[in-house]
């Protein structure tokens, strides 16, 4: 909906990469190209980073914290860049936030705080484990909001009104416990991990996302499958495929597990 009430064809848009699996595709099905910035090694997105890539047909920024696939969260430094640099340019950050509530280290900070120009979108189904009900919203300027209503209106109207009544219930709940045990999670994988690959500690989602030893991302995971270990292949998220993500929203046994099977094919 954000794309379709923002942007035309032709437009330009900043993309990181890595990226969640949907930007891409969604925008080139509406004929936007996204413009890459090259997240690589440390997956933090910077104004450095962006602002070679800005052009006359720019339009918007896409941004993701914490970060799907490497579980990045953008420090405050980052977010002052690029409102700064948004602000300059007179483009719309858009904020992909759902994983807003699993952020492990440093409170979160939305570049909603410091940019006015910006819609953040955030929801329900990660944060709640709701997946199958497919419920999110978005919060930006009001005329952007109405445009994105009047879009919704004419292709599926609304979300079902029983999945609007299970996430009121879910925002009473106190994500905390939940949120503690994902950050021992986060820290056995990145412990058990980090001595024998190049990666980054994640600091939210349940994300990690290490580079592949042989720097081939998609044979290193044939090997892992074949080792009854299913991780995805990075080439999924990047134009690169040297590395592979992992989630560790699992039980920690199977975390150990995998782990084993990990350091046993690099071994």
């Amino acid at each position: 909906l954000s794309f379709m009430a923002l942007f035309n064809e032709g437009d330009e848009v900043i993309c990181p990469d890595p990226y969640f699996v949907m930007y891409k595709h969604l925008l080139n099905l509406m004929g936007i190209k996204p413009v890459y910035v090259d997240l690589y090694p440390d997956f933090r997105m910077t104004r450095e980073k962006v602002e070679p890539k800005i052009t006359d047909r720019t339009k918007g920024i896409l941004l993701n914290s914490p970060a799907n696939p490497t579980g990045t969260v953008a420090t405050r430094e980052d977010l002052e860049g690029i409102t700064v640099l948004a602000r300059e340019k007179d483009l719309i950050v858009i904020s992909d936030e759902i994983y807003d509530l699993f952020v492990y280290d440093d409170p979160f900070l939305s570049i909603g705080d410091l940019y006015e120009n910006c819609l953040i979108l955030g929801g329900f189904s990660k944060t709640y484990s709701m997946t199958g009900w497919r419920l999110g919203y978005a919060v930006g300027p009001a005329d952007l909001i109405k445009a994105m209503e009047e879009l919704q209106q004419y292709s599926f109207v609304c979300a079902p009104s029983v999945g609007q009544a299970m996430a009121e219930e879910a925002l009473d709940f106190d994500m905390t416990p939940f949120r503690e045990e994902y950050a021992k999670k986060r820290d056995l994988i990145y412990d058990g991990l980090k001595n024998d690959f190049d990666v980054e500690k994640p600091g939210g989602a349940f994300y990690i996302f290490p580079k592949a030893p042989n720097g081939d991302g998609d044979a290193f995971v044939a090997e892992a499958i074949k080792n009854d270990l299913l991780i995805v292949p990075g080439s999924v998220f990047s134009e690169k495929k040297t590395h592979f993500r992992i989630s560790f929203a699992a039980e920690e046994a199977t975390l150990k597990r995998g782990i084993e099977i990990l350091k046993r094919l690099v071994g």
